[in-house]
């Protein structure tokens, strides 16, 4: 073999590993990208339970960050909602204030860690003014919560910090 053949050797391998690894992210891209759930309807509601609300306005009485100089992310607040046994839908508005520069994904849940409803991202300015539930609820008092999960609004939607909203769940 000659010199110049020897000395290639190591700089084609290079190349070949190099064009690999980009075949690979590429095929991995791909293939996420066909297995990833379609992204959710963000039509205007039209009194359709569970369709996200473009324009969604919060009650800002009942919004807090938590802050006295209110330039934080804010977070809706509930004290409590009323539903009657057997229903599969809560009438409770959860979104995300349009103030706000990150998205929310919002977890509607007992104080027990049972998940009621979980929302698809939610944009600043978008929200639902009566949830689907994933369960119905015997009737009872229940301590029941909002959690939301903050995201940057990146392709990742790269999780943030959280909080929670709590509020007194009465079933009749």
């Amino acid at each position: 073999m000659s010199n110049e053949a020897k000395s290639n050797t190591p700089v084609m391998a290079v190349l070949v590993l190099i064009a690999s690894i980009i075949i690979g992210c590429l095929a991995g891209y791909a293939v996420n990208k066909m297995s990833a759930p379609e992204k959710p309807d963000e039509e205007k509601a039209q009194g359709v339970v569970g369709k996200i609300i473009d324009g969604w306005d919060d009650d800002v009485s009942k919004v807090s960050d938590g802050s006295p100089s209110q330039s934080g992310t804010r977070i809706p607040g509930y004290s409590a909602a009323y539903m009657n046994e057997g229903d599969t839908s809560l009438a409770i508005r959860v979104g995300n204030p349009k103030e706000n520069s990150v998205g929310f994904i919002a977890t509607v849940q007992l104080e027990d860690g049972t998940v009621l409803y979980r929302s698809p991202l939610l944009k600043p300015g978008q929200g639902l003014d009566e949830i689907p539930l994933d369960r119905t609820i015997p009737k009872g008092e229940y301590r029941a919560e909002v959690y939301y999960q903050c995201v940057l609004l990146d392709e990742n939607q790269t999780p943030l910090n959280a909080a929670v909203s709590a509020f007194d769940l009465y079933v009749n």
